[in-house]
């Protein structure tokens, strides 16, 4: 781990360019370099991070010892899993943990040295513009968000079926408002229905900050809790089929 060599960044511009540099340092691990990342992350070793530099390098390294340490952890034992799980996969897991990271670093950084209310607004939009290591390692990129709506759709069936902007997500994936079906009324009360749409197994409401995925078969909403479906899993779905649906392929 390093041992804060680099300026600590005390304003919003200086944290934004420290998450840029470790950003950029992270996303190398994840695809130009993935071979020499594989290799380091060897199962039989002890817990394994791994750490963005604010130089645009990156490192697999232990845990430091320190107690607390100067900066929040990324995830432990990225190795552990490895050899568990495909490695497409693997990475993609170990993506969306690195992006979980970074904002924790941007934001201890933010804490430390007292962002107001508006300077955290201005770093997380500063943040916000930017792809997700995610999306860059899935190929995912979204487009700028006046385009957002309209390319990038892995999905037939939702380029049909959902006429409001949403950004474009991961195959079979929405986590823009699930849509009320066949109603086509007007943009106004549109919005209203998405309020009012409800998860096909538990019955529960749409909420902002739930991920939802839909059944290509039945194009119903679940929650992806209720499925068991999560975000890194959908991503490699070509074609989701809800519990009830997949039954009933299976009783013909």
């Amino acid at each position: 781990m390093e041992a804060i060599p680099h300026p600590i960044p005390r304003t919003v511009e200086e944290v934004f360019q420290d998450f840029k540099g470790r950003r950029a340092g992270l996303i190398k691990a994840l695809t130009l370099d993935v071979d020499k990342f594989y290799q380091q992350c060897d199962p039989e070793k002890e817990n394994l991070c791994l750490y963005g530099l604010p130089n645009e390098t990156w490192e697999v390294n232990l845990p430091v010892e320190e107690v607390p340490p100067e900066l929040p952890e990324p995830a432990l034992g990225i190795n552990f899993a490895r050899d568990g799980m495909q490695e497409k996969d693997w990475l993609s897991l170990v993506a969306v943990h690195s992006d979980s990271w970074l904002l924790a670093v941007a934001f201890y950084f933010g804490a430390r040295f007292g962002f107001g209310k508006n300077e955290r607004k201005r770093l997380f939009q500063m943040i916000n513009d930017l792809p997700t290591i995610f999306e860059v390692v899935t190929g995912n990129v979204k487009q700028p968000k006046d385009q957002s709506a309209t390319q990038n759709s892995s999905k037939s069936k939702s380029s049909g079926k959902t006429s409001r902007q949403s950004e474009p997500q991961t195959k079979g994936v929405k986590m823009s408002p699930p849509p009320k079906e066949d109603d086509e009324s007007g943009e106004e009360e549109e919005e209203d229905d998405e309020q009012g749409a409800t998860c096909g197994a538990c019955g529960d409401n749409y909420g902002t900050d739930e991920f939802w995925i839909c059944c290509d078969i039945c194009e119903r909403w679940f929650h992806g809790k209720c499925v068991k479906i999560t975000p890194a899993k959908a991503e490699h779905i070509k074609q989701y089929k809800c519990p009830s649906c997949s039954n009933k392929r299976s009783r013909v």
